[in-house]
């Protein structure tokens, strides 16, 4: 099904979005087209009989996402000795992941429940600049924490004065602006093409860019090149120096006399990697890889990784094993009961 109305061209303005009037478009061959108003989202279309099962897994995934993700955010705030470094960007993270989630999921969820796959171009192109952002974000914001845990570790006696007030704002604030900014220059970059048909995307949300070239009927070499830097602009870098800043933690692990205290160390790092290693891994495959057909459905399954499984997996790996978020959750618990008591 296409659909088709009098070409539109999407503009971004200072990351707002409003549709411009335009003439008629012209394709590469310079015949007159008409851009589609909507695309087909096709998702996990393939397997038809597993819609009721794909959306009872999703939706357990999306209400543990955000139920640890939200709570992780209000112990932050609420009990004092968590006013930390540390836990002030854990708490940017669970924010940053409850955002994430609740751009991707509810679409996928109302898909597989309803079988309803269109999405307008507003919205599909809302949802891509929000998680461009938010992805972009991400990939700063984990390197951050591995930096903070870096110092914490590697130079106990300088934390306090290296890791102030001021530089954990500096250094979150930068986190989010930088999201915004790939989120933005690539919506903008994409939003200047012409989409004249076919409106499929072959995902489960609206990721133009592994489907660009076959939905739009302009030239799509300079996005598919901008889209390609600020991929490596915004995992490599990151990824290095998170690598880094774990490489020297362990080098000083190595160096704990006690036992006890290396295994309990070396748990908490594996686990970080682990999580570290999905999202920048399945990341850069996704993005980095050529655009083949045979690779698409590799992609999808991939996509899953960074979309889903680490926004729901990062409040238990960083903050719900940790003993003194335990502590704070179990004195919440104790005063919410004896207020109730009364």
């Amino acid at each position: 099904m296409l659909i088709c109305k009098t070409t539109h061209q999407l503009a971004v303005v200072s990351g707002a979005f409003c549709f411009l009037q335009m003439q008629p478009g012209t394709s590469r061959e310079g015949q007159n087209q008409t851009t589609v108003s909507e695309f087909i989202l096709l998702g996990f279309g393939d397997l038809l009989n597993l819609q009721v099962v794909l959306f009872m897994f999703f939706l357990t995934i999306y209400l543990a996402t955000m139920a640890g993700n939200l709570l992780i955010v209000f112990l932050v705030m609420a009990v004092q000795h968590l006013h930390t470094p540390m836990y002030f960007f854990l708490g940017n993270l669970s924010f940053l992941e409850s955002c994430y989630s609740s751009t991707i999921l509810p679409k996928m969820l109302t898909v597989l429940l309803t079988g309803e796959r269109t999405i307008s171009i507003k919205a599909c192109f809302t949802q891509f600049f929000i998680f461009s952002c938010l992805g972009g974000s991400e990939c700063y914001l984990l390197s951050v924490m591995s930096y903070d845990r870096y110092l914490a570790v590697c130079r106990p006696l300088h934390y306090a004065t290296l890791m102030n007030s001021r530089l954990c704002l500096q250094l979150a604030a930068g986190s989010w602006v930088s999201g915004l900014v790939v989120g933005t220059g690539i919506t903008v970059r994409v939003s200047q093409l012409s989409f004249c048909g076919p409106n499929i995307i072959d995902h489960y949300f609206c990721d133009v860019i592994p489907d660009i070239k076959q939905i739009s009927c302009t030239d799509t070499y300079l996005v598919e090149l901008s889209a390609f830097i600020f991929v490596c602009i915004f995992t490599l870098p990151p990824f290095v120096l998170t690598m880094a800043s774990y490489a020297y933690i362990i080098a000083t692990i190595l160096k704990i006399p006690s036992t006890t205290g290396r295994q309990k160390a070396f748990s908490t790092c594996s686990s970080h990697l682990t999580v570290v290693a999905l999202f920048y891994g399945t990341l850069m495959l996704v993005y980095m890889l050529p655009g083949s057909r045979k690779l698409r459905y590799t992609k999808k399954i991939f996509s899953l990784f960074y979309t889903v499984l680490t926004p729901m997996v990062n409040p238990l790996i960083y903050s719900l094993r940790n003993k003194e978020v335990k502590e704070a959750l179990q004195r919440v618990i104790r005063k919410f009961i004896a207020y109730s008591t009364f």
